[in-house]
């Protein structure tokens, strides 16, 4: 495969040519249009193309304001115990993952947790079912590993009352009559607790040296409708019990999720749904006092197309003439069946990018780092997690 490029008077754009089987693959999205400047006509010339290299995703943002914060934040590298929430759907499970392994690079090692009971860590890591006890999952660049614990509320209620209350065998007895599911649904502020004091217990957990166990924790959170309450429900249970080891175990999880070794990130699409909850999550979150660490915006679509000539090519403003004679310099020839569809991905595509602009136009408005991870053309696998994991080690995550 190659690439060649040609000269451009004015304006730029990039097309691709057809592959060895004749079939248009559009990894970087064509549009060629004509651009005015200081002048009522202009024409603009195709710039290069290429033939798709299938399988190998780029991470160039879109909608980049000038100012806005890009990069991994000082408050992140403070912090030892990252919360990864987000919209149902916006695929918060895999960028946690991703964090865990970029996290990892260099040497550490990190614990990636789930919450929720779904195995989404197994499923991620192309493993089968995981214990509910600490797994090594992966390796990472410079020899970090990855460990996995899938919290299970019935093992961790069991471990919280022979820690506490040296009470292991009724604590079992419990789990024969399903009491343990009775008394977590009468009293799901206790559910929480037990699990955030599991993941305390673990960020802080040292080995004989004093060495801490994890150097990072990374934990698949609840969902942005959920998250706030599911941190803050310690502090209500340390104000509700007034002594005894629950009220202690509150206090100091509630003490470890306000300090700046915990931090929240918050995964979004470019879209107007996810880009709402996002926002009215970071307001949430920070008048619960918790502190924000970036919002990801995950499967980012690239954009090769200067704002101005994408609006215009978004409503179907397109010379075709230029377009034909643009393709005709850079010594391509097409049918009409490929032109047409060059043309027709050309303006979805710069309608795709339009409304992401408009979305990346409200997330602005909240003033937190942002990190951008891009959509992979060929679906997630363990590959591609370990790709989205570079893009985070590049863009300062470490």
């Amino acid at each position: 495969m190659s690439q060649k490029r040609t000269g451009c008077t004015e304006g730029a754009a990039e097309t691709l040519v057809a592959d060895r089987s004749a079939h248009f693959r559009l990894v970087r999205k064509c549009a060629v249009a004509y651009e005015t400047v200081g002048r009522s006509s202009g024409r603009c010339f195709v710039t290069g193309y290429r033939l798709a290299i299938v399988g190998v995703p780029t991470a160039v943002p879109v909608s980049q304001e000038p100012g806005l914060k890009l990069g991994w934040p000082d408050r992140a590298d403070k912090a030892r115990l990252h919360y990864v929430s987000g919209k149902g759907g916006t695929g918060k499970s895999t960028v946690a993952g991703a964090l865990a392994l970029a996290l990892a690079a260099g040497g550490r090692r990190v614990l990636l947790v789930e919450v929720e009971g779904r195995q989404s860590i197994a499923q991620l890591f192309d493993l089968p079912p995981l214990p509910p006890t600490e797994t090594k999952i992966a390796t990472a660049d410079g020899g970090g590993e990855v460990m996995a614990l899938t919290l299970d509320i019935e093992h961790a209620f069991l471990e919280y009352l022979d820690m506490f209350y040296n009470l292991g065998f009724a604590g079992r007895a419990m789990r024969r009559m399903g009491a343990i599911e009775f008394v977590t649904t009468i009293a799901p502020g206790l559910r929480d607790v037990i699990l955030t004091g599991k993941i305390k217990e673990c960020a802080v957990r040292t080995d004989k040296s004093g060495r801490r166990v994890y150097d990072e924790v990374v934990v698949d959170a609840p969902p942005t409708g959920r998250i706030a309450g599911f941190l803050d429900v310690t502090k209500a249970m340390a104000e509700v019990a007034k002594g005894g080891p629950i009220a202690g175990q509150a206090e100091g999880v509630a003490a470890l999720l306000h300090s700046e070794q915990t931090i929240v990130h918050l995964v979004t699409l470019l879209e107007a749904l996810p880009v709402q909850e996002t926002s009215d999550a970071i307001a949430e979150l920070t008048e619960s006092d918790f502190r924000i660490g970036t919002v990801i915006v995950n499967r980012a679509t690239e954009g090769f197309l200067p704002a101005p000539v994408r609006a215009r090519v978004a409503t179907g403003d397109v010379d075709l003439d230029a377009v034909r004679a643009g393709l005709a310099e850079a010594g391509i020839t097409v049918d009409d069946n490929d032109f047409q569809g060059l043309i027709r991905e050309a303006v979805e595509h710069s309608a795709t990018l339009q409304a992401q602009d408009d979305s990346s136009a409200e997330l602005a408005k909240v003033d937190i780092s942002r990190l951008y991870l891009p959509a992979l053309p060929d679906g997630m696998d363990l590959g591609g997690l370990y790709e989205l994991a570079e893009h985070l080690s590049a863009q300062g995550v470490r």
